[in-house]
């Protein structure tokens, strides 16, 4: 194993999240993560701190490279685009996880949120923004009427962050493609232009 300091972080950081998002924060040891970080004990104390530290820094690398990539990528799409592709690429990742290990993040709000007021804060303030995420798509296309502007923006994305967060824990143990199909298609219909607010913004 590697003396303190000699391995790049965010390589072992990979490491720490693929540990953590298998097996759980719980069950994870701290000899389990100098094992599958390929490091000492010693180094992670030295360069992270204790488990939570290490947790911490885990699900902030997670939430980054999926929340934050997806994000990047899906909204300059317009916005019912947007919506879909986030929700298609969350299906398709679900279907192709071998191991069902879900979401990192809907995982810590499960195992680690409800028994630690600060990781509560974390977890609720990511999907703070993943719902901010979704208002935003959902109010632009209000504005440019490929949206149902029947229903308040807040509402729809509310509703849109509680489908995600359902996919991601149903798809744990039913990992069936038609399943979690059905539950995106009656939420999509909420974003379906009426016709008549399709004809006034085109007239």
């Amino acid at each position: 194993m590697a003396r303190p300091r000699e391995f790049e972080e965010e390589a072992v950081l990979v490491l720490a999240v693929e540990r953590f998002w298998q097996h759980g924060y719980e069950t994870t040891s701290i000899r389990d993560l100098a094992t599958a970080m390929g490091i000492t004990t010693a180094s992670i104390y030295n360069a992270f701190g204790d488990k939570r530290a290490v947790y911490r820094k885990a699900l902030d690398f997670y939430v980054k490279r999926s929340f934050g990539d997806r994000v990047g990528r899906f909204e300059t799409k317009p916005p019912r685009e947007a919506i879909r592709a986030f929700f298609e690429e969350i299906i398709e990742r679900s279907l192709s996880d071998t191991k069902r290990k879900g979401c990192m993040l809907v995982n810590s709000a499960l195992e680690v949120a409800p028994h630690d007021s600060e990781f509560q804060r974390v977890v609720a303030e990511v999907l703070r923004q993943v719902e901010a995420f979704f208002r935003r798509c959902v109010e632009r296309g209000q504005v440019d009427g490929t949206v149902n502007s029947r229903h308040k923006a807040d509402d729809v994305a509310r509703t849109l962050l509680s489908t995600l967060v359902g996919i991601r824990v149903l798809a744990r143990t039913r990992p069936e493609g038609e399943l979690l199909q059905g539950l995106i298609r009656p939420v999509f219909s909420l974003l379906e232009p009426d016709v008549r607010e399709a004809a006034h913004v085109s007239a």
